[in-house]
């Protein structure tokens, strides 16, 4: 039975679509190990927080599935990991991150071209730097890829790393507007980490720069080296079946037919990686502060149409692979379902998840904050259900049990557990996020 599926699927499902080819090395570029292990320091490291409290780890962390498993996370003003943060008393938290913390697989692959939920950074040869971001130019120059310029944001962001306003030196320099240059927030950091011996020498010996010439752009691209190479993911049994080196179980080989048959997920998770890295109006659920300006009141998050002003762009999101995505929970850009089966219900019919959706699908521990502004305003749930691109798609139950489990075969052990692992201590002899 399995292997006669095998064949059919080999040529295409019965749908008529095609399989994805098989991931290689081509797809990605070359890291140094060097780097990538200075950037492993680093990436734990509170030292590129404002408060010298919150890491990259903190909402990435291995033990998550390169997530933290909220909903929507806490940054700066929380102590903890995952669902077990809570909010330090010393500095309460102003509101939760706005979005939910993606997961970080094959970021270093070349065609990831495109971050962040309303991919507001993306590669763009007709920029002197080769990249867009809302930044402007001049904070664009010396990233050596996309991936380190995405770490520029988490580290000016109050609500993630920087701290607000008076409590540290970086978020003063946030607040007046001082990114580059000297005295600016990126060279605030640059100059903490230029003053531990351990990266002085780890500067040295990977860049050959002398302590005084290290800039954040180095600490950038050394994160950047350490996360595409720590999660590169491409040994999930799916990848073997593709490879002609292993089969899938029959329920697995089921939901693949569906997956890239009648169900049409590959219409926008196609290719090596399950996506296709555009923007689609899915109708996912809104919760938490929403993506306002500080000036602004409202909670919406219309995605795209923050970054182009276009109004056709309205609540679309960025297509996100579904490498591991069995283990990287809650789901939607702002983690409105912390169950695969859930969402793959909402995913189907949209419109209609919206209107049922229940607030215990989400992991969103008790703060006290109006995280439910948008579920209970009609005019805006009706705003987001009628921008849905996609007709609803009849599933039975056995549709989403055959789906599961095709998922759960892109999930890779390997880039699970990751390459170098968690440190035991960082340079700056702050705690590692989860000791």
């Amino acid at each position: 039975m399995i292997r006669s599926l095998l064949c059919l699927l080999l040529l295409g499902t019965a749908a008529g679509a095609e399989l994805p080819r098989a991931v290689s090395d081509a797809d990605y570029a070359p890291v140094r190990l060097e780097e990538a292990e200075l950037g492993q320091l680093l990436f734990y490291d509170p030292i590129l927080s404002g408060n010298r409290t919150v890491a990259c780890a903190t909402c990435h962390h291995p033990d998550f599935a390169t997530s933290d498993g909220l909903s929507l996370g806490i940054g700066d003003g929380g102590i903890g990991l995952g669902p077990d943060r809570v909010l330090d008393p010393g500095n309460r938290p102003e509101r939760r991150i706005p979005r939910n913390a993606p997961a970080l697989f094959n970021l270093g692959a070349r065609e990831f071209t495109v971050l962040f939920h309303d991919g507001r950074i993306e590669v763009d040869p007709a920029r002197p730097s080769g990249i867009r971001t809302p930044m402007g130019t001049e904070m664009e120059a010396g990233f050596a890829s996309l991936l380190s310029a995405q770490t520029m944001f988490p580290v000016l962001s109050g609500d993630e790393m920087a701290g607000h306003y008076s409590e540290n030196e970086i978020a003063q320099a946030v607040r007046q507007g001082l990114i580059t240059g000297p005295g600016g927030a990126w060279d605030l950091i640059a100059r903490r980490v230029a003053a531990v011996p351990a990266y002085r020498d780890g500067f040295a010996a990977v860049y050959g720069v002398a302590p005084e010439d290290i800039h954040f752009t180095h600490i950038s691209d050394a994160v950047a080296a350490f996360m595409a190479f720590e999660w590169r993911s491409d040994e999930s049994p799916f990848d073997a079946y593709l490879r002609g080196e292993g089969e899938l179980p029959e329920a697995a080989i089921a939901g693949l037919d569906l997956f890239y048959g009648r169900a049409g997920c590959a219409d926008c998770h196609g290719g090596p990686f399950q996506t296709d890295h555009g923007f689609h109006a899915m109708g996912d659920v809104q919760l938490g502060p929403g993506k306002a300006e500080r000036f602004e009141s409202h909670a919406r998050d219309t995605g795209r149409m923050r970054v182009t002003g276009a109004p056709e762009d309205a609540y679309a999101f960025r297509t996100p692979s579904l490498r591991n995505v069995a283990e990287t929970a809650p789901y939607g850009h702002a983690g409105a379902f912390a169950d695969l089966a859930g969402y793959l219900r909402h995913h189907a019919d949209p419109v209609a998840g919206l209107a049922a959706y229940g607030r215990d699908a989400a992991v969103l521990p008790d703060l006290d904050l109006p995280d439910w502004r948008i579920v209970e305003d009609t005019a805006e749930v009706a705003a987001i259900a009628a921008a849905v691109e996609r007709a609803p798609v009849a599933l039975s139950e056995d549709d989403i049990v055959a789906l599961v489990a095709f998922l759960d075969s892109l999930s890779d052990p390997v880039a699970l557990t990751g390459r170098l692992g968690v440190p035991e201590t960082v340079p700056s002899g702050l705690p590692v996020p989860g000791d």
